[in-house]
């Protein structure tokens, strides 16, 4: 069982940067893919980031250049540095992993999921 807390949305304004934290417990995530989906109002869950333990890392197109995922082993983390926010980038922000080397980017494929954290930005 991995139990994951995601943390860091606010508000801000269009152009501006949050830095989203995923802390995990239960197991060591050091060997496993870890992601980052998101939820818009009235909208599915779509998947924004992921990085593998290796440091492999994927981005949605339309976060690309914009959004960097990292991890820190050590203390059992991920965080999601997002710069240049535009108002489409308002949702709740959702940490995730199937506790495996991969993760799907098909959100009903994903095992274990953050509560979330809402991000607005405003334009």
């Amino acid at each position: 069982q991995v139990k994951l807390e995601d943390s860091g949305g606010g508000l801000v304004q269009a152009g501006g940067s949050l830095r989203l934290s995923c802390t995990a417990s239960g197991r060591s995530i050091s060997n496993y893919a870890m992601g980052w989906f998101r939820q818009a109002p009235g909208k599915e869950r779509e998947f924004v980031a992921s990085i593998r333990w290796k440091d492999g890392t994927y981005y949605a197109e339309v976060v690309k250049g914009r959004f960097t995922i990292s991890r820190d082993n050590a203390e059992n983390m991920v965080y999601l540095q997002m710069n240049s926010l535009k108002p489409e980038d308002t949702a709740v922000y959702y940490c995730a992993t199937n506790a495996l080397v991969t993760l799907p980017t098909d959100p009903p494929r994903v095992r274990y999921w953050g509560k979330g954290t809402l991000v607005t930005v405003s334009s």
